[in-house]
C-alpha cells in the first residue's frame, strides 16, 4: 500500500510552537530534522526494546546536525519509569560533558517520551529535545503537549514538568514493529478523543477499526492525524491543564489507580485507560449525564479493540476502598476531593467531583469476579 503524504499539525504556544509530522519513512530522513538548530551534541534515549532496531538509524539521520552523538539505553518498561532511570539520562549528559545546547531525542514510547522531557527540562535548567514517538500511543497522546514525568510508587506521573518539545516525529513505519498488545493500548487514545471532542471520529474508529488493527498506512495516518489535532486545540487553550485540558484524562483517574494498585508495568496503560475510560463512562450514566447505549456503545468498541473492560480486584480487603485512596493522589484531585473526568454529553467532557457511595458502586459493579 503506497505510503500516505507529509501531514503537519501545529501545536500554537506562542514561542513554544512547533510541529508534529505524519508520515511514513520519517525519523531517519535527515530533512526531518533540517530546521533544527546545529550544536556540538546531540543524546539519543531509547530503550532495550526500540535502540537495536532505530537508535543507529536515527545517528545517521543528525550526523550532517551535530558533531557528536551519543546514546543512552533504559531499561524497557512502566516500572522503570523512576528515578534510577531518569539519573541514567543525567549520568550520559553529564560524563560527555554536554551544554545547554545539547538536543535529546527521545526515541521510543511513552515512558521514553516522558523521562527524556523531564531531563531536558531539568539539565541545566533545560536544554532542547525532540520526540521520535516509536508507539501509537506515544504518537497520538503522550509525545504531544508537554507533559514530561517521572512514577512514584504512590501515584502515576506525580514528578514531572511542563516543557514543550521543538518538534514531534510520528514515523508510522515504526508501528509495523509494534506488538499487538501495544497497539491496543495506542488504540485507547485514540478512542478517548470521541467521547471527549468529537463523536464523529468515534463513528470513523467503529467503522475503521478492523483497517486500525491490520496496520492499514491510510487509516494509521488519519487517526494519529485527528488525535493529533484535537490534542493540539485542547493544549492551545491551556497547556498548563488548569482548567480545560484536564477532559484529556478521560478514564485516567481510574486507570492510574489501577496501574499503581497492581505494580506499575503490570497492565499496560492503554490497557489501563481503557477499563478506566468504562468505568468513567459507567460513573457519568449514574449521575445521569450520559444514557446506557452510550456506555455500551463506547465498552463494545473498547472489547473489540483487543482491551479489558472488567477492573482488576486490588489486594486488600477493600478493594474499592483501595481505588478510593489510589485515587486521591490523582492531580485533579482538590483538597482530598476526587475529580473525575466525565461525560457530559457525548461529545463533551467536563471535570467534577462525584460521592464516594456512587463511586464505590461503580467500583463494585465494574471488577472482575
Amino acid at each position: 500500500m503506497p505510503t500516505p503524504d507529509l501531514q503537519t499539525v501545529a501545536i500554537d504556544l506562542a514561542d513554544r510552537s512547533y510541529n508534529i509530522a505524519i508520515r511514513g519513512s520519517l525519523f531517519d530522513n535527515p530533512l526531518s530534522y533540517a530546521e533544527l538548530p546545529k550544536s556540538a551534541s546531540a543524546l539519543i534515549v531509547t530503550n532495550t526494546t526500540v535502540g537495536p532496531l532505530y537508535a543507529e538509524r536515527l545517528q545517521r539521520a543528525l550526523a550532517s546536525r551535530f558533531s557528536q552523538i551519543y546514546t543512552v539505553v533504559l531499561p524497557d518498561g512502566e516500572e522503570f519509569k523512576t528515578w534510577p532511570s531518569l539519573n541514567l539520562i543525567f549520568d550520559a549528559l553529564l560524563t560527555h560533558g554536554c551544554d545547554r545546547k545539547t538536543t535529546l531525542f527521545a526515541l521510543g514510547g511513552g515512558v521514553v517520551g516522558d523521562m527524556t522531557g523531564f531531563a531536558a527540562a531539568s539539565y541545566m535548567r533545560g536544554v532542547p529535545f525532540v520526540q521520535v514517538p516509536t508507539t501509537l500511543l506515544a504518537q497520538v497522546d503522550s509525545s504531544v503537549g508537554g507533559k514530561t514525568a517521572i512514577n512514584h510508587p504512590l501515584g502515576k506521573n506525580m514528578i514531572g514538568a511542563f516543557y514543550q518539545p521543538l518538534k514531534v516525529v510520528c514515523d508510522l513505519n515504526t508501528l509495523k514493529t509494534l506488538p499487538q498488545r501495544e497497539l491496543s493500548a495506542g488504540l485507547a487514545e485514540v478512542i478517548k478523543y470521541g467521547p471527549i471532542a468529537d463523536m464523529e471520529f468515534l463513528a470513523w474508529i467503529e467503522a475503521n477499526l478492523e483497517a486500525l488493527l491490520a496496520r492499514e498506512p491510510a487509516a494509521l495516518a488519519h487517526a494519529v492525524k485527528r488525535s493529533c489535532e484535537i490534542k493540539a486545540w485542547v493544549v492551545g487553550q491551556d497547556e498548563r491543564e488548569s482548567g480545560l485540558r484536564a477532559i484529556l484524562n478521560f478514564g485516567h483517574t481510574f486507570g492510574h489507580a489501577i496501574e499503581a494498585g497492581l505494580g506499575f508495568g503490570v497492565w499496560l496503560h492503554g490497557e489501563a485507560l481503557g477499563c478506566g475510560m468504562v468505568m468513567a463512562a459507567q460513573l457519568s450514566a449514574r449521575l445521569g449525564m450520559v444514557d446506557a447505549f452510550f456506555v455500551n456503545r463506547l465498552t463494545q468498541l473498547i472489547v473489540k479493540a483487543g482491551l479489558p473492560t472488567r477492573a482488576p480486584v486490588l489486594p486488600g480487603p477493600d478493594n474499592a476502598g483501595r481505588y478510593l485512596d489510589l485515587m486521591r493522589v490523582d492531580k485533579k484531585s482538590e483538597a482530598g476531593e476526587i475529580r473525575f473526568v466525565l461525560i457530559d454529553k457525548p461529545g463533551r467532557a467536563l471535570v467534577r467531583s462525584a460521592p464516594d457511595a456512587v463511586v464505590r458502586q461503580v467500583i463494585d459493579a465494574c471488577c472482575a469476579e
